[in-house]
């Protein structure tokens, strides 16, 4: 039972957080709700960092989950700029980076998680950025135009969705991009090279260069400053700047010191946690970026990095720790915008989890549906420069039923009359 005099510690000012502190109330929690944020912003969401932000076409304030006084009228305790250095299962307890110490009755980690960092000779040179926060838009936002003024070149490392988005608001600014990329095709790992060199050649119309089948191997520098980039097959490329954009980590070293149950790589990583969003202490749950939960439709334990995943998985944990009866199974939802494509993607099929790509429309426009198939159930679905199919796709993907594959290539074929 929850009751007044209970206290319940979110860590995390990120978009998951922030809607679990929102939902607590929403729901009627009149215990004290204390919300842990490592940065000095008010908790924000991510995407615009990389999209409308970045392109200075939403202003700084847009970014923001909640406007600033939200977190007094609603009786939330806001540590900015706090960071929890342990937890104390034990004693129901978080310590802060000062010492002090927090109890809590429910425990919330929404860590999210961190860039990942080249290891590679150079990395120290001004001019090395990465993006994730805040502060690291503000700066590339600057760094973007600036180039752009210049004529200057923007080295990206990887070609996952970071990196293209950069890359389409570099292009915008007027700068140089050149993107490096181990796969053979951008997007590799989520799109499978069928659509993923449907991006590539998205990208090269509007000028960016790639070098696939290649990795960084040095950043060249002078006087402090990015000169240049090698590459593994000896080439040298000139860079004024460079991106490191090869994904991200979930930050579970607090968990793990803690002793909490932690997934394989092979799941992505992240905080094990049940359909509840329980980890192995029952009086701690994880949700965002940091979370890897068992999905049932597809069988497996996945870790989600995108902002629906933050926007459900925070009100979803808030509720299971209120005793709510919660089954978290969303089907994984992102977005992205770049130059005139906008697209949305559900699902999960990853190379090797499906027989055949199916399309829906006119790929040579960029305005299609495409469906990835296994013996005829659709596991995933994208929609590019195509609008209000989503809820379609995704009971499509639900339904777990095959469908004719012929109808599903045929636009002339209601979407909604193939769902069972």
């Amino acid at each position: 039972m929850v009751d007044a005099d209970q206290t319940f510690v979110i860590v995390g000012g990120g978009l998951a957080g922030a809607k679990a502190a929102e939902t607590l109330r929403d729901e009627g929690f009149t215990g004290r709700v204390i919300l842990i944020c490592d940065e000095r912003d008010h908790p924000y969401e991510r995407p615009p960092l990389s999209k409308g932000y970045l392109l200075g076409k939403e202003e700084r304030d847009s970014v923001f989950v909640h406007e600033p006084a939200w977190y007094a009228r609603h009786d939330v305790e806001l540590h900015l700029g706090q960071t929890v250095v342990a937890i104390d299962r034990d004693a129901k307890a978080v310590r802060l980076g000062d010492g002090t110490p927090v109890r809590y009755d429910k425990l919330l980690l929404a860590t999210g998680a961190e860039p990942r960092r080249l290891d590679i000779p150079g990395t120290d040179l001004a001019g090395v950025h990465h993006l994730r926060r805040l502060a690291h838009a503000e700066r590339l936002k600057g760094v973007l135009a600036a180039l752009g003024r210049d004529n200057g070149h923007l080295v990206i490392a990887g070609a996952g969705w970071i990196g293209l988005e950069v890359a389409a608001a570099a292009r915008e600014y007027g700068a140089e991009v050149t993107v490096v990329e181990p796969a053979q095709t951008p997007l590799h790992g989520v799109l499978g090279p069928e659509l993923g060199n449907l991006f590539a050649e998205l990208h090269r119309a509007h000028g960016v260069r790639f070098q696939f089948g290649r990795t960084l191997t040095e950043i060249v520098g002078q006087d402090g400053m990015v000169l240049a980039v090698r590459t593994d097959d000896g080439e040298e490329h000139p860079a004024h700047d460079v991106l490191a954009a090869i994904g991200a980590a979930p930050r579970t070293a607090l968990a793990e010191a803690a002793g909490l149950e932690i997934a394989e790589r092979a799941h992505g990583g992240g905080i094990v946690v049940d359909e509840r969003l329980r980890t192995s202490d029952p009086d701690i749950h994880a949700a965002g970026d940091v979370a890897s939960f068992p999905h049932p439709l597809f069988g497996t334990r996945l870790r989600v990095e995108h902002w629906a995943n933050a926007l459900n998985g925070g009100p979803a944990a808030a509720r299971a720790m209120l005793g709510r009866d919660v089954v978290y199974d969303r089907v994984p939802y992102f977005f992205s915008d770049q130059y005139d494509l906008g697209m949305e993607y559900s699902g999960w099929a990853p190379p090797g989890s499906y027989d055949e790509v199916v399309i829906r429309g006119d790929a040579g426009k960029r305005e299609f549906i495409a469906f990835w198939v296994k013996e005829g159930r659709v596991l995933a679905g994208m929609n590019v420069n195509v609008w209000d199919v989503t809820d379609t796709v995704q009971r499509l993907i639900r339904a777990r039923t095959p469908v004719d594959t012929e109808a599903l290539a045929d636009p002339h074929v209601p979407l909604e009359s193939l769902v069972p």
